[in-house]
């Protein structure tokens, strides 16, 4: 991964639902600055206009867990923005002339892609044309290949089994330009930008919505894994809290299946030994964690109590 650029701090996280919350960043250049600096992965959720149903190469945004979340708010690294809200008082404050012009820069955006993709067409159809005529002496059928003003060109030529050439006899009609048949200029692409930025400015730190509210014992769990170094992504795909990696998942495999309880929570044997059975099958190690409380002297904080708390583990010998 190559060195990511260091963005202005504190940034924002936006939150995007008020009842169900959702803390998203739309900022490549911050996301690969937390993946490689703070072991931030989160779980990418975008997916392309034309093909929404996919599921699988995922985009920008990316949604962030909220244990991750409120990691970066007590860091000072980021603070939470309610989206909503900050949408409607910048769009309200902007004039007819600024929302024209940001739809003028679109439109321009998308002419230059539009007039791009038509030079590569163009460019490959050459290249199509001059593979044909290497193939079969610059006739096909007898008959000569027009000037490489094709829209596009197809190989006439079929493989067989063992790898002969089989030549089809086509006859093939110049047809005009793309651009030139729709008229003097290409029609321009739809550009959809990832963030409002070129139109709204970037949100204040002012009226935070306050930390992102998390489970106390997962979230234990969670700083504590973190501040050994360890990389944490959902893991709902092994049937757990957290997948745990000692490094960039994109580089070594998940070495525990976590699972967070309380101190005093009553844990049922068969969760103990189906989720060592699910750990020994895909290769990984069943984890328990919790925060310890103490009635005695000892490490951590007291909790409300009075009693002593201290992080505790439970895992594979």
């Amino acid at each position: 991964m190559t060195a990511p650029t260091a963005p202005s701090l504190p940034f924002p996280v936006f939150q995007v639902s008020q009842k169900v919350e959702h803390y998203l960043l739309y900022d490549i250049n911050i996301i690969t600055w937390l993946r490689k600096n703070h072991n931030i992965l989160g779980v990418l959720i975008g997916t392309l206009p034309q093909i929404p149903q996919q599921n699988v190469f995922l985009g920008l945004p990316l949604e962030l867990q909220p244990e991750e979340a409120r990691l970066l708010v007590e860091r000072s690294l980021a603070y939470i923005v309610n989206d909503l809200d900050w949408h409607m008082q910048d769009l309200a404050s902007k004039v007819v002339e600024q929302k024209e012009a940001i739809k003028a820069d679109l439109r321009e955006q998308g002419a230059r892609v539009a007039k791009d993709f038509e030079s590569n067409k163009k460019s490959r159809t050459q290249k199509a044309l001059k593979r044909i005529q290497a193939k079969s002496g610059s006739t096909v059928g007898q008959r000569s290949i027009p000037s490489p003003a094709l829209e596009e060109a197809e190989d006439t030529s079929e493989e067989t089994l063992f790898g002969e050439s089989l030549t089809r006899e086509t006859t093939v009609t110049p047809s005009p330009e793309p651009c030139q048949a729709a008229g003097p200029e290409c029609k321009p692409w739809t550009v959809t930008p990832t963030t409002s930025y070129p139109l709204l400015s970037p949100p204040a730190n002012i009226d935070s919505p306050g930390l992102p509210k998390v489970n106390p014992s997962s979230y234990a769990l969670f700083k504590h894994l973190h501040s050994l170094g360890y990389f944490l992504s959902p893991g709902i795909r092994f049937g757990c809290q957290f997948s745990v990696y000692p490094g960039d998942p994109l580089r070594f495999h998940s070495h525990f299946l976590t699972m967070s309880a309380d101190w005093d929570e009553e844990i049922d044997l068969l969760d103990l030994v189906g989720g060592g059975r699910l750990g020994t099958g895909v290769k990984k190690g069943w984890l328990v964690g919790g925060v310890e409380q103490k009635g005695e002297e000892g490490e951590g904080g007291k909790d409300s109590g009075g009693r002593r708390k201290g992080a505790r583990m439970t895992g594979p010998e």
